[in-house]
């Protein structure tokens, strides 16, 4: 495990899109000295999309040249990782994964906001009902560090953010960090 050889914490939130992942990211990310990695933007400063997928109306992230940018940055530790799916990192990257959750009624509302239309909103919504970003995390990494949280309303998504600062602020008691 390599958060012996870190002086601080890794966290993975993930969800489905439109969960409040990067708002709770950022938020988390102001409130300690721990870094957000937002995955879809350091893939487009980085050149790791493809070519584009009409279907979902968007391009295509080239997963390999991604995680070969990221392992220099994940080892330093302290950082929040922020994307939509949970098994595409390495296990060794992270102390705990948050998996956010929201009703589905708030989510296709969210979702329809942002524009997204056909397919792309149904295969999200569907993603949300059938638990399949909680069911990859669960799959991907030990149990004991994947925690599903609801983020429904801002005090909801208010209230995680206090208790992952917690979370964080035991770490680095148990890890022997000021």
């Amino acid at each position: 495990m390599l958060n012996s050889q870190r002086n601080a914490p890794n966290i993975l939130i993930t969800g489905t899109p439109g969960v409040g992942k990067s708002l709770m990211s950022r938020m988390l990310s102001e409130k300690t000295d721990l870094k957000w990695v937002d995955v879809s933007k350091l893939a487009t400063e980085n050149a790791c999309l493809d070519e584009f997928d009409e279907e979902y109306q968007c391009r295509v992230l080239d997963e390999e040249k991604l995680l070969n940018g990221m392992e220099n940055l994940m080892n330093e530790g302290g950082k929040i990782v922020d994307y939509h799916s949970a098994e595409l990192f390495p296990e060794r990257w992270f102390d705990i994964v948050f998996v956010l959750r929201t009703d589905n009624t708030i989510l296709y509302d969210r979702l329809k906001e942002r524009g997204y239309c056909g397919k792309k909103l149904e295969d999200n919504i569907d993603c949300e009902i059938f638990q399949t970003i909680l069911e990859e995390a669960k799959e991907s990494y030990r149990e004991e560090i994947v925690h599903e949280l609801m983020s429904n309303s801002l005090e909801q998504l208010a209230d995680n953010v206090l208790v992952i600062c917690q979370w964080v602020e035991q770490w680095k008691i148990d890890n022997q960090q000021n």
